[in-house]
C-alpha cells in the first residue's frame, strides 16, 4: 500500500469512518488512476483520428507525428493564420480548425485545408510514387460502367467500391454518377496548392449537374446533386465539396479523419 493511501486510511479511521469498504474502494481508485496516468498517453481527438485512420502514424510526441519509417512531421507550427494563410501553408493542426458540418447551407470550408506535407507522406511525394498504389475500381457497372483509378492505401479504393455498389442499386441516380475525374497530379485552379486528385483520393461526378463557386456569378450557394448520393459517400469516409462555403458539388474526397 502506498504511503498516500495509508494516510487516507488512518484519517478515515480516526474520523470514525463507518464505511470501511467505501474508504478502501476510494484508495484503490486513487492507486489505479495513478498507474493509468503513467501508462496511458492521452491524445487529442484529432490526433487519435489520424492514428486510427492512417496506421502508418504510430505515435505522437513532442508535437510530432511519428511514422512507421521513423520519420516525423510537426503537428502544429504554432502560427496564427488567416483562412487564406492556412489554405496556402497548412500544418496538420490547421486541417481541423473547422468542423465538417452536414447542414443545408454551408458556413465553413472544412476539408479544403490540407497539409501538403502530410498528404505527400501518406500517399507519395511525386506522381510516380502515388501511381505505385493506384488500383482499378469498377465504378457503378450497372448504371455507368466505368473503370477508374484510386489509391488502395488506407482502404480508400475499397471504400469507393462499397459506395459504387450502393449507388448501383439506385438507378434513379444514374445520370449523376458518371465520373469526370479521379487521379490527376495538378494544382487547384487559381492556386499553387496540389489538388486532392493528385493523391488518388478524390472523385468528381457529373459535371453537367454540378456547381462550382468559381464558375458562378453569384455568391449564393447552389447545388443540384441529390443528398441521398452524398449520404452514401459520407457513410464510407468521403467528405463532399458541397459542404463547403466555397462549394464544389461534383467533388468527393476520402477523408475519414474528418467524419
Amino acid at each position: 500500500m502506498c504511503r498516500f493511501s495509508l494516510v487516507l486510511l488512518l484519517i478515515a479511521v480516526l474520523s470514525g469512518c463507518r464505511n470501511r469498504q467505501a474508504c478502501d474502494a476510494e484508495m484503490e481508485n486513487i492507486s489505479d488512476s495513478s498507474s493509468v496516468s503513467v501508462r496511458t498517453k492521452v491524445l487529442s481527438p484529432q490526433v487519435q483520428a489520424l492514428m486510427d485512420n492512417y496506421p502508418c502514424i504510430i505515435n505522437f510526441e513532442n508535437n510530432q507525428l511519428v511514422f512507421a519509417d521513423s520519420t516525423t512531421l510537426v503537428y502544429d507550427d504554432m502560427r496564427t493564420k488567416t483562412q487564406e494563410e492556412a489554405l496556402d501553408d497548412a500544418d496538420v493542426e490547421d486541417m481541423f480548425r473547422e468542423l465538417y458540418q452536414k447542414i443545408e447551407i454551408p458556413t465553413n470550408d472544412a476539408g479544403r485545408i490540407r497539409s501538403d506535407a502530410l498528404f505527400r507522406k501518406l500517399y507519395g511525394s511525386t506522381s510516380a510514387e502515388v501511381s505505385k498504389n493506384l488500383v482499378s475500381v469498377s465504378w457503378c457497372p450497372k448504371n455507368v460502367g466505368q473503370t477508374i483509378k484510386f489509391t488502395r492505401l488506407y482502404g480508400a479504393a475499397d471504400s469507393l467500391s462499397v459506395v459504387s455498389r450502393e449507388l448501383d442499386e439506385r438507378p434513379e441516380f444514374a445520370k449523376y454518377l458518371k465520373s469526370a475525374s479521379t487521379v490527376n497530379w495538378r494544382v487547384i485552379a487559381g492556386t499553387e496548392r496540389l489538388s486532392a486528385h493528385s493523391f488518388g483520393i478524390a472523385i468528381d461526378i457529373c459535371v453537367e449537374y454540378s456547381n462550382y463557386w468559381r464558375w458562378s456569378n453569384s455568391a449564393d450557394y447552389v447545388n443540384r446533386i441529390p443528398l441521398e448520393i452524398v449520404e452514401i459517400f459520407e457513410r464510407h469516409g468521403f467528405i463532399w465539396g458541397g459542404r463547403w462555403k466555397h462549394y464544389d458539388t461534383m467533388h468527393f474526397e476520402f477523408r475519414p479523419e474528418l467524419l
